[in-house]
């Protein structure tokens, strides 16, 4: 166990650079150490330990306060991301069952599902461009925001659809309102991306964290003495590595181990849309026959 522990923490650039930072909080406290084995300051290392643990709770509140605050960021996000998930299925099976189109006009929408996916990604790193995705890389146009035309033109083709009698009012009607969602989603995720915790209640923590693992070592020493170094390492490790991770989380949309798996996400969207209209073109390529129902006929003959 101890092992996987160490193995996890070799792995995870997030953890190592914590253990870093805990190591050097430990080297200063070996100099509190020896400062205090040595007298130099006197009476003023004989403090209360108790002092500083009234500040270990206060830090604790704002500590917690800090770290649900950034990982309910991270988990709206996933929701949002797992609701693209079943809205992408969701118009894949509506419009391979619902519409009366050719299998040129389905693949062009099967096209814009999955790049919607992976345009909804690249916009929320920084990096829309339609010509990096999957069938437009040739396309002319550049949009500002490509999530939005990418939803554009899934309009566009349904309301052809209804023009050339492929659906009828009812089917628009139910495939609105899973088009609709989809920049629903899209500005559940730009509220996250663009409105961070305020700069400063994250100076505030940093600020509270840093002073109290500066002032933990001259508070334990007179108690701990030459065991203040470990003490020290175990405090800060946890303590900065609340303060880091809350941080990572806040931004779930990058390229950190922390943030959300959107390459996976868009994936499973592809492959499952693809799985979609795959079976629909099957069915229309089928050549066989509709099943008999002639074993009916000696069953009611017999009556």
């Amino acid at each position: 166990m101890n092992r996987s522990v160490v193995r996890e923490v070799a792995r995870s650039e997030t953890l190592r650079r914590v253990a870093i930072y805990a190591v050097c909080c430990a080297a200063y406290a070996l100099l509190v150490s020896w400062i205090h084995e040595q007298d130099v300051l006197g009476a003023l290392l004989h403090l209360p330990s108790d002092l500083h643990a009234v500040f270990t709770l206060v830090l604790g509140w704002l500590l917690v306060f800090r770290t649900n605050a950034s990982y309910s960021r991270w988990w709206e996000a996933r929701k949002l991301w797992g609701a693209l998930v079943n809205v992408s299925r969701n118009m894949a099976i509506k419009v391979a069952d619902l519409c009366k189109a050719g299998d040129d006009e389905l693949t062009r929408f099967r096209v814009d599902i999955i790049a919607y996916a992976y345009g909804l990604k690249n916009h929320l790193r920084g990096e829309s461009q339609l010509q990096k995705l999957k069938g437009f890389e040739s396309c002319p146009d550049q949009p500002s925001h490509v999530p939005s035309y990418l939803v554009t033109r899934m309009y566009e083709e349904v309301g052809s659809w209804k023009a050339n009698g492929f659906i009828d009012g009812d089917d628009l009607r139910v495939l609105d309102a899973e088009a609709r969602q989809f920049l629903d989603i899209c500005g559940g995720c730009e509220r996250i991306r663009n409105t961070r915790i305020v700069q400063s209640y994250r100076t505030f923590a940093r600020q509270c964290v840093g002073i109290y693992l500066v002032t933990f070592p001259w508070g334990v020493v007179n108690d701990f003495e030459w065991w203040t170094a470990p003490v020290t390492i175990v405090v800060s490790y946890f303590m900065l590595g609340l303060e880091t991770v809350a941080e990572h989380v806040e931004e779930p949309f990058g390229y950190d181990e922390d943030d959300l798996d959107l390459d996976g996400l868009c994936r499973t969207i592809e492959v499952t849309v693809e799985e979609v209209f795959d079976r629909r073109t099957a069915r229309n390529q089928s050549t066989l026959p509709l099943p008999s129902h002639s074993w009916i006929e000696p069953q009611i003959k017999n009556r």
